[in-house]
């Protein structure tokens, strides 16, 4: 039997994402999890209305998504640690500005360069509603047709309720494959 626990998030775990975004000339960084998918061509972005973050994106309505691995999720990690109103964090990640003029890291195997359509304000959220305009791999996590290979790209997890981050698993099956057994 189930128990109704209530309105607790419970869509993780999801992936662990560092936004970029330029303030005052300077690009700045904050971790988060609340992304999300709207169709094909479209993604969520939903910060705390407190993010520093959050006046450059508001300016610029545009930002980059950057998908974390292991090999920099201490510093990932430290960008939801520290607080961008207090901390100057444009020299934390060397960057490439993409062609929106969004700075992208350089250690991100994986980044979406996204315009904002529209801001969709909840109490103590922005929540953006983003085209994805680019999107930057490295050659290393393609496979053959050119296509992102999760099995070797291995993004980190993020899992809400206790804050803990995740290794990407195996391949248990294929979609749309294993129901017509």
């Amino acid at each position: 039997m189930k128990k109704n626990i209530g309105t607790a998030l419970s869509l993780y775990p999801t992936p662990t994402v560092v936004i970029g975004a330029m303030v005052d000339g300077k690009p700045t960084w904050t971790l988060v999890a609340h992304v999300g998918i709207m169709g094909h061509d479209h993604v969520t972005v939903s910060l705390a209305k407190a993010h520093y973050i959050n006046q450059g994106i508001l300016e610029s309505n545009t930002l980059s998504i950057n998908v974390v691995t292991e090999d920099w999720l201490a510093k990932a990690d430290q960008m939801g640690c520290i607080s961008g109103n207090k901390v100057d964090k444009s020299e934390v990640f060397t960057y490439t500005m993409g062609e929106k003029n969004t700075p992208m890291i350089d250690e991100a195997l994986l980044t979406i360069e996204c315009q904002v359509e529209a801001n969709y304000e909840t109490t103590g959220f922005d929540n953006f509603i983003c085209t994805i305009a680019c999107t930057y791999a490295e050659e290393s996590i393609l496979n053959n047709a050119g296509k992102i290979d999760y099995r070797i790209f291995k993004p980190v997890l993020f899992q809400f309720p206790t804050y803990e981050y995740l290794r990407t698993g195996d391949v248990i099956g294929n979609c749309a494959k294993i129901g017509k057994k």
